[in-house]
């Protein structure tokens, strides 16, 4: 592959970066018609997905690129409407990667169904009956789905809890390997089939058999070690930002306001990245908002410590990430081959790591921001352009009106409209 230099890339006009794309062999042939000819998701397409179409919704696409991960360079699409997360990604990405990058751990990659049963007679003996029959029961749920079982995945493992006061329920959880897709019409498909089996075993009733998105049998683990002077030429100010990041990362932890605002931002480099490769983001926010709750309390997922020794700052993020690069709707969307292009192909585990990966580098951004010069500089500046294209600003006048606005006391819509009349006498 050429050797890759992204110096600039935020400078260059939208197809100059698809020309530097095709140079660095980034893209097939269809990908590259996808970005020339601006095609999305077609209307008829959109139309068999959802009910009551009305026609389709278009977000900016965006490239962060040059995310050193395990040792190997990627290119990360991102769908985001919020100014700011791609630039924050991308500089994070170039610091973390002079310091080696990105290290990840899988613990796993499986999914877990359940069957909530209640109104049972003797919950102990139901709980013994249920696990002596556990081998036909992983059997009964795996011919419900052959296919998965073909292609190497399917049912692995049964466990039982008892929830609730009293208990009211008899909780049964499947495990399933679901290989390269999320799984969800496989493990409901199971779950349904192992109703009458377990009602039959526990002299219960079935409440719901359904998919969990707590895939707490899918985690990932991403860490970073950076070194301080990457946060300052000024060996005391990178001391004391490491310090403060080391704190803030406290802060989230015991402290539910802000732990809620960390995760935030964490999701906002997580998002663009599950969104660009057609995958369910509402499924990965919730399995890590609950993930954050797992000591009951709701705190910050990443956490930063300060070695003062090695003069470094190491940050590291463990979510579910139950991702997939088969299923659902992500063969549908042309943007989502293009995603996948971009990214080289990877598998589900290899995804999963790229995805945490970004959630920790923009978290690293914005926990480098807000304990230096603070995050209203850049969202300023972003927002004076956002209000600039609200305004009616051209191409060409965008760049004349931004700085003015900048300038102005009060940064709103109808500061940015009489400026522009100014700029057109």
């Amino acid at each position: 592959m050429n050797k890759q230099n992204w110096t600039g890339f935020s400078k260059k006009t939208i197809l100059q970066r698809i020309e530097h794309l095709e140079k660095l062999h980034f893209l097939t042939n269809s990908s590259s018609e996808t970005l020339y000819q601006h095609r999305t998701l077609p209307l008829e397409t959109a139309d068999q997905m959802v009910e009551n179409v009305l026609t389709t919704y278009n977000l900016p696409y965006a490239l962060a690129p040059d995310f050193l991960v395990d040792g190997k360079t990627y290119q990360l699409p991102m769908v985001t409407e919020e100014p700011s997360v791609v630039a924050a990604a991308s500089y994070a990405a170039k610091i973390i990667k002079r310091s080696g990058g990105f290290q990840t751990t899988i613990q796993n990659r499986q999914m877990i169904g359940q069957v909530a049963l209640y109104q049972v007679p003797d919950l102990e003996q139901a709980k013994k009956d249920i696990l002596a029959n556990k081998e036909h029961l992983l059997q009964t749920a795996n011919a419900a789905h052959p296919s998965i079982v073909k292609r190497g995945g399917g049912a692995c493992d049964l466990r039982l809890d008892f929830v609730g006061n009293d208990p009211t329920f008899l909780v049964v959880y499947l495990i399933v390997d679901t290989k390269e897709a999320m799984g969800a019409n496989i493990i409901n498909t199971m779950m349904e089939a192992l109703t009458l089996d377990l009602e039959q075993l526990s002299g219960g009733k079935s409440l719901m058999a359904i998919l969990s998105n707590y895939a707490t049998e899918s985690l990932v683990t991403a860490q970073c070690t950076i070194d301080l002077r990457y946060l300052s030429r000024n060996k005391d100010e990178a001391l004391e930002l490491g310090q403060k990041m080391a704190l803030a990362s406290q802060l989230a932890q015991v402290d539910v306001y802000r732990a809620s605002t960390h995760n935030k931002g964490i999701f906002n480099g997580i998002d663009a990245l599950v969104l660009a490769t057609g995958n369910d983001w509402r499924a990965i926010e919730a399995g890590g908002h609950a993930y954050a709750c797992r000591n009951g309390q709701y705190q910050g997922l990443s956490s930063w410590h300060l070695d003062e020794q090695q003069h470094q700052i190491i940050g590291q993020l463990t979510l579910p990430m139950p991702i997939a690069t088969k299923g659902g709707s992500i063969g549908l969307n042309p943007n989502v081959a293009l995603s996948f292009d971009l990214l080289g192909q990877p598998d589900a585990k290899t995804l999963a790591r790229l995805i945490v990966s970004l959630g920790l580098a923009q978290n690293f951004a914005a926990l480098k921001a807000l304990t230096s010069s603070g995050i209203q500089a850049g969202h300023m500046k972003l927002q004076a352009k956002s209000l600039a294209l609200l305004a009616g600003a051209s191409e060409k006048e965008v760049p004349l009106l931004v700085p003015q606005l900048l300038k102005s006391p009060h940064l709103n819509l109808e500061t940015a409209q009489e400026l522009l009349e100014k700029i057109r006498q």
